[in-house]
């Protein structure tokens, strides 16, 4: 299971790593072609997509290192009897939220059929809204597995509790 971590990782940080670049490099040429008087049609478009695609793709590789949606404070603020179980009840509602998400992503891109970018004609809407379905499983593939260090943190936190 480590060997499928650390390559969900590395590929999650590849994927960044070419968003975020090719968001900059979208952006300084939208900017420079604005500058130049000749802006182009399709860059606002384009930019938006991809910082969708970045925040979602972001936001699964948050949830895989363990700090996304996670209220630490909160957590750690509560006593050692009821953290383990505050902790579990919150996966659960995180992993039924993206579930829920990968569903409805689903659903969009049955609605969406035919439809294009408006900038980019040849470019079918279904690609850019593919992120929502996409981005939620790859969020719950990352949180399912970081459960077994979760139980086993939990496990011990019950055990020294029982103990004291």
């Amino acid at each position: 299971m480590t060997g499928f971590r650390s390559g969900f990782e590395r590929f999650l940080e590849v994927v960044l790593l070419a968003l975020m670049v090719s968001l900059a490099v979208i952006v300084v040429l939208g900017v420079g072609f604005r500058k130049a008087g000749a802006a182009l049609v399709w860059y606002d478009e384009v930019a938006s997509i991809l910082l969708a695609w970045l925040t979602f793709y972001g936001a699964s590789l948050a949830a895989l290192k363990r700090t996304h949606i996670g209220f630490p404070k909160l957590v750690a603020s509560m006593g050692p009897r009821v953290r383990p179980y505050v902790v579990m009840f919150r996966e659960v509602v995180v992993l039924g939220f993206f579930c829920l998400v990968a569903w409805a992503g689903w659903k969009v891109m049955g609605v969406l059929g035919g439809t294009t970018l408006v900038s980019l004609p040849w470019v079918p809407t279904r690609v850019a809204q593919s992120v929502i379905p996409i981005g939620a499983v790859l969020f719950v593939v990352a949180e399912l597995l970081g459960w077994h260090d979760l139980r086993r943190a939990a496990a011990v936190e019950i055990q020294t509790d029982a103990a004291e």
